[in-house]
């Protein structure tokens, strides 16, 4: 009986998926993918061409609010997730296509970080993308002197090199506590 019992449990083992997902920790089904061109003209989906851990946000380099705090925290998260042997790539989704052209974001990226990617693409791809993130995007007004001023959203998110959604980061949280969240993901391989 006893012998019986183990085949059947070992049986019933072997049925299993070879790697059962884990249950996602968020209310709502985020991440997903997406085809977009970086600021050199490349294709680039969600996954990174190199396997690195991504710092995604979805933003504009013309920002005056959020992005002047996410776009440098991203960019001070991945210096300091290098320093402890973790390569992450901050990348920027456009909610301003018309502005951040590629040649605009080439400009001003770099400036953030030299591995700073920011992507763009037609209306519909970046519509796509925002919908698989949960990002809504709007103009809220027209400033005279810098243009549309957007509404969109604030969470920078950690992604695997595969564009899987690991977690969310609050753009507020210190750049070495960021740095200490991916390199946790980094070190538990997933």
């Amino acid at each position: 009986m006893r012998a019986a019992l183990r085949i059947a449990i070992f049986a019933a083992l072997l049925a299993l998926p070879a790697k059962a997902e884990a249950p996602s920790p968020f209310p709502v089904a985020l991440g997903g993918p997406f085809a977009l061109v970086d600021q050199n003209g490349a294709e680039r989906t969600e996954a990174d061409p190199e396997g690195r851990l991504q710092l995604l946000f979805f933003g504009y380099a013309e920002c005056q609010a959020i992005c002047t705090v996410a776009l440098p925290r991203m960019a001070e998260m991945a210096e300091l997730a290098a320093e402890a042997g973790v390569a992450v790539r901050p990348v920027l989704v456009t909610v301003d296509p018309a502005r951040d052209t590629e040649e605009a974001m080439r400009g001003a990226l770099p400036g953030y970080h030299p591995d700073f990617v920011g992507l763009t693409g037609p209306e519909e791809a970046l519509a796509a993308a925002r919908k698989a993130f949960g990002v809504e995007s709007k103009v809220v007004f027209e400033d005279p002197q810098l243009g549309p001023v957007y509404a969109h959203g604030s969470f920078i998110y950690l992604l695997d090199g595969a564009g899987k959604l690991l977690t969310l980061i609050p753009p507020v949280v210190d750049p070495a506590h960021g740095a200490g969240i991916v390199a946790r993901y980094a070190k538990a391989g997933l």
